[in-house]
């Protein structure tokens, strides 16, 4: 845990920790364990700024380093720093934008593509589906009510496209996408691998533009991190399938292959998959995690956006870790069992917690619904490996 908070009183009164911003606050209290705590009295602050903050820039990289270090930032031994350094964020399959506020903070945007009701087609392969905001938003508070925390806070707001991202970006590759389509409002449809041209342009109306606000976490130079393959990555091919789909003993490969053979890593992966499932997504190809800290530390639940596309199918081989391993955190049973309870209903407490986001409803009450029905599902296998 960060030391910042025992430093020397300044003039003020204050410690210097007192006088940081909240996102570098949230920075600073990032730990082995968690983005941060269960009971963490910085997470609204941190919401709201997301979501009101005036933006002073937006493009696919953020502002350049300062020329006068700030004392922050996740670092070796102390987690304190020095300095604000650019983060790119260019690359991808779909368009993301990195905004920055007046106090340095920044925060990762991702645009409305389709409306709350529109359900991903079933002839449409788990790689080639749209990323969905109200899905990063709704990941967050469904990773923190199965008091996980391994996603960064996340805020739904509405963007003025005009004058929030096109008359202040920096990114001139940015700058030559917008244009006004034939109903009058203001579009544009940016860089990526995919769903980047005219045809997949994103339109406000006429520039009022839905999306999520996710905190981004501390630049790698300062807090570097390690990707890892998932062991049960899908094959991204339209024909072949992958070892684990094909060899129901599997897991017995993985337990014996580092970082799996020790520690917790493997409960933590199981921990993952169980989040994926309830939410549908099957997009889960690496994770990772923060190398200071480790093996034994927590996995990041990033890259959300293809959860809560459908609410009418149930995707069980997105459990196929937690079936082929029988394998599950003593913690996350108990919570699963709270949360299939009537006073703790799972569809109950997401539906609270979402009722706070300015964008409001975010999910529509069939993916609630299928939430508890997923969950049963869920402690249904683990029964059955109990009973094994």
């Amino acid at each position: 845990v960060s030391s910042s908070k025992a430093e020397t009183l300044l003039p003020t009164g204050k410690t210097a920790y007192d006088t940081y911003p909240t996102w570098l606050k949230f920075h600073v209290g990032i730990n082995r364990y968690e983005l941060y705590p269960r009971q963490d009295p910085l997470l609204p602050t941190l919401l709201r700024d997301l979501a009101t903050q005036r933006i002073v820039s937006s493009g696919t990289t953020s502002l350049p380093p300062l020329s006068t270090p700030l004392p922050h930032c996740l670092l070796p031994a102390s987690l304190i720093a020095m300095c604000l350094l650019s983060v790119q964020k260019s690359g991808g399959t779909q368009l993301k934008l990195i905004m920055t506020f007046p106090n340095y903070g920044q925060a990762l945007f991702k645009p409305m593509k389709q409306t709350r009701d529109q359900e991903t087609p079933i002839d449409f392969f788990y790689f080639s589906d749209f990323e969905r905001h109200n899905a990063e938003i709704a990941a967050f508070h469904l990773d923190r009510i199965l008091d996980f925390r391994r996603i960064p806070p996340v805020s739904g707001r509405l963007v003025n496209i005009t004058k929030e991202i096109r008359d202040i970006t920096t990114d001139k590759k940015l700058a030559k996408t917008f244009f006004i389509s034939p109903a009058g409002n203001v579009c544009f449809y940016g860089e990526c691998s995919y769903y980047c041209s005219t045809e997949h342009a994103l339109c406000g109306k006429p520039d009022q533009l839905e999306g999520s606000m996710a905190a981004l976490l501390p630049d790698k130079t300062l807090a570097k991190r390690r990707s890892w393959r998932s062991p049960w990555r899908r094959s991204y091919h339209k024909s072949k399938k992958a070892e684990w789909e094909l060899n129901p003993n599997y897991c017995a490969g993985v337990r014996e292959t580092p970082p799996y053979d020790r520690g917790h890593r493997l409960l933590d992966l199981i921990d993952m998959t169980i989040l994926d499932f309830l939410m549908g997504n099957m997009d889960r190809h690496h994770y990772e995690t923060f190398e200071k800290f480790g093996n034994d530390t927590f996995l990041l639940h990033l890259d959300n956006g293809r959860g809560f596309g459908t609410h009418t199918r149930d995707e069980l081989s997105i459990l196929a870790p937690l079936q082929q391993c029988c394998s599950i955190k003593k913690s996350t049973y108990l919570r699963l069992q709270l949360l299939a309870t009537q006073p703790y209903r799972l569809s109950d407490l997401l539906r609270e917690a979402l009722a706070t986001d300015p964008l409001a409803p975010i999910l529509a009450e069939p993916h609630l619904r299928a939430l508890d029905r997923r969950l049963g599902k869920v402690l249904v296998m683990v029964g059955h490996c109990l009973a094994g």
